[in-house]
């Protein structure tokens, strides 16, 4: 079998497909099988999967695609899965694991992501699963994930999962409490059950300037860096903080992130300070970048008279 058969009868509730040499799932796959509750794809050749295969699939309780050579998933597709409470992607190439997953992860109470090829856990994963008190909105259901068999960097994020999941009453359930180093400060192949960290600390945050001078109608560009972890840059104005658009960039250093922002064009309203907040499960830290706007606006420019602007290059 090369492709997902086409003739599966509608009122199909549960359909396995294993060990064929299917190798893509594409759009809209299964748009026919609305009741289709349990779908399994497990040890085929898949390796790509559209955003939109599982488009009409409101009834799926259950997706398997272990065993397959995925190297990406589109995250976003979960989207087309309101009742999705089981999600198995045991061994296949995963090499990262983005801060927007998190986002489709809410109702997913069984998630298997052992054996891939991951390093990093994002921390917006963190707070998803082990929300804090005030933030919670009734009761926590128990989640069971599977992390083991991947060459983790053994950093905060990781080792909070691993000591949290031991705790009394932990929301989260490992499959396998044995997590193993890769890379961590001297602690390769260790596991994380054996090795001693240093208790999480907040993470460290550094803009790349404090102060900032640039001329009326340029271009400037902001950029912090942190030693981690969820972070946003936001501006102060005279009333409350104004989250503004970044992006964040990985950094060539293993756990570094940058958050930058350009501001075009700039006006004299674009001046005062920017806040770089950085947070993960420790706590939150900032720093502060002032940006001074110098130059003379065309509509206070007096008549017949030449001003000179100083250009001066932000660092």
């Amino acid at each position: 079998m090369l492709a997902i058969p086409i003739n599966v009868p509608a009122d199909t509730v549960k359909l396995r497909l294993e060990k064929t040499l299917i190798s893509r799932v594409s759009r809209a796959a299964f748009y026919n099988l609305s009741e289709l509750r349990f779908l399994w794809l497990t040890y085929n050749a898949i390796t790509s999967v559209h955003p939109s295969s599982f488009v009409n699939l409101k009834a799926l309780r259950e997706l398997r695609l272990d065993g397959n050579l995925l190297t990406t998933f589109p995250w976003e597709g979960l989207r087309d899965m309101p009742n999705l409470q089981t999600l198995g992607l045991y061994n296949n190439r995963l090499s990262s694991l983005p801060a927007h997953a998190a986002l489709f992860l809410p109702n997913i109470t069984y998630l298997d992501l052992s054996s891939n090829r991951l390093t990093i856990l994002p921390a917006e994963l963190l707070d998803l699963w082990f929300p804090l008190p005030e933030l919670q909105e009734g009761v926590v259901q128990r989640k069971i994930l599977g992390l083991h068999d991947n060459p983790w960097l053994c950093d905060c994020q990781i080792s909070m999962v691993a000591s949290l999941s031991m705790s009394l009453g932990s929301p989260v359930v490992l499959m396998d409490q044995l997590i193993m180093c890769s890379r961590s400060m001297g602690q390769s192949g260790m596991l994380l059950m054996q090795a001693e960290f240093p208790r999480c600390m907040r993470p460290s945050v550094q803009p790349t300037a404090t102060r900032v001078i640039s001329p009326l109608g340029s271009n400037v560009i902001l950029r912090c860096d942190a030693n981690c972890c969820q972070q946003e840059i936001l501006q102060n104005s005279e009333r409350l903080p104004q989250v503004l658009e970044s992006f964040l960039q990985e950094s060539p250093r293993v756990g570094v992130r940058w958050s930058i922002i350009s501001l075009n064009g700039l006006s004299f309203k674009d001046a005062g300070e920017y806040r770089c907040q950085a947070r993960n499960m420790a706590g939150i830290s900032e720093a502060t970048i002032k940006l001074k706007v110098i130059g003379v606006s065309k509509l206070s420019r007096p008549p017949k008279k030449k001003s000179q602007i100083t250009r001066i290059k932000s660092s």
